[in-house]
């Protein structure tokens, strides 16, 4: 029986076996929101990438009325570059742009987790989506739920969403997959917390109002 196990920071990624798993990236706040809001409003593609100089050179190569410049580092909006945020975002014309995006960790996350067999982006406003895709595609693989975390440390807002996906999976696979002990604490602290709470109540959502902020780009998502 395949695994279900949830890692608690981007950095543990370095431990694992990443060939015949499937990844799940997550930045609740920021990141993996932002590049599901960026496809919903008509972006043909997100391409994530690690720094200002990555995504220049990226930039270069393509005709300048087809991308979008965005991302940040250490949470300052890189100098030329859109916010990087959902609600930012959605304020450009994204329709049939590529989005050119990098951050401080949830596009390192998606790098970080290369050597997985298949890597997915999801968020509070994919989850259900991801899940029954994973599920119905990937039925004998074990699967690696990643907190992108905020500089390697450990944050509320992405163990929460994990959680949720857990949920989905014993919601929609309740016999398909072994739950490890990180997954089960995940998974209860979503089944017994409040989203808006945990949101809200995290370092970075008190930083950016998430609990407002993360209903806002669900409504404006779907």
């Amino acid at each position: 029986m395949p695994k279900a196990h949830v890692l608690l920071t981007k950095k543990e990624l370095d431990q694992q076996q990443l060939p015949g798993k499937v990844v799940i990236v997550l930045d609740i706040l920021f990141a993996t929101t932002s590049i599901v809001a960026a496809l919903a409003h008509g972006a043909k593609e997100v391409v994530p990438l690690i720094g200002a100089e990555a995504a220049l050179a990226e930039a270069k190569k393509r005709d300048k009325s087809t991308y979008i410049l965005s991302g940040e580092l250490n949470a300052e909006t890189l100098p030329g570059f859109c916010h990087p945020t959902p609600l930012s975002l959605m304020r450009e014309n994204m329709t049939d742009q590529t989005l050119l995006y990098c951050t401080t960790n949830g596009t390192v996350a998606l790098h970080k987790a290369g050597g997985a067999d298949h890597i997915y982006a999801a968020a509070l406003i994919n989850g259900r989506a991801v899940v029954e895709r994973i599920v119905h595609d990937h039925p004998e693989e074990t699967v690696l739920i990643v907190c992108s975390g905020s500089a390697d440390n450990f944050n509320l807002e992405d163990f929460y969403g994990a959680g949720h996906l857990v949920s989905l999976f014993k919601q929609l696979a309740p016999r398909q997959y072994e739950l490890t002990d990180a997954a089960l604490a995940a998974c209860l602290l979503h089944e017994n917390g409040d989203a808006l709470e945990a949101l809200s109540q995290a370092r970075v959502g008190r930083m950016i109002g998430g609990a407002r902020y993360c209903c806002a780009a669900q409504r404006m998502a779907v």
